[in-house]
């Protein structure tokens, strides 16, 4: 285990970390700055008990996010997956009628990702 000190909202914490993990404990902590940093700078909060309770919600909501999101494209790829197995070509099917099925199913992922992508922004508590 290693220490290595981080500063959060110009205070220093000293964290212990598994070795070779400091720079995604450095990450981290830079990334709780930057959140704790943008709630107190809205001017909306000042407490920094408060700023943190916030930090922390809108992260946490954030990993719920992806989460929900991950799932949602498993359900839609395996969907996508079941559609096409329905639809399996049979051998009277010509190529080009499989090789038009392939192309709506990479657009639809496409905009799916798309849609999740441009969402995320709007999940923001703050």
């Amino acid at each position: 285990m290693k220490q290595i000190d981080v500063q959060i909202m110009q205070q220093s914490y000293v964290l212990t970390c598994p070795d070779g993990q400091e720079e995604r404990v450095q990450e981290a902590a830079r990334r709780v700055d930057d959140a704790m940093t943008r709630i107190r700078d809205s001017g909306k909060v000042r407490s920094r008990d408060r700023v943190a309770v916030l930090a922390a919600l809108n992260m946490a909501f954030d990993v719920l996010d992806r989460d929900a999101q991950q799932a949602h494209m498993v359900n839609v790829h395996a969907e996508m997956q079941s559609l096409a197995q329905e639809q399996a070509p049979t051998p009277e099917v010509s190529e080009a009628a499989q090789a038009e099925l392939q192309r709506q199913q990479t657009l639809a992922e496409q905009l799916v990702l798309r849609l999740d992508q441009a969402l995320e922004s709007d999940t923001r508590l703050l």
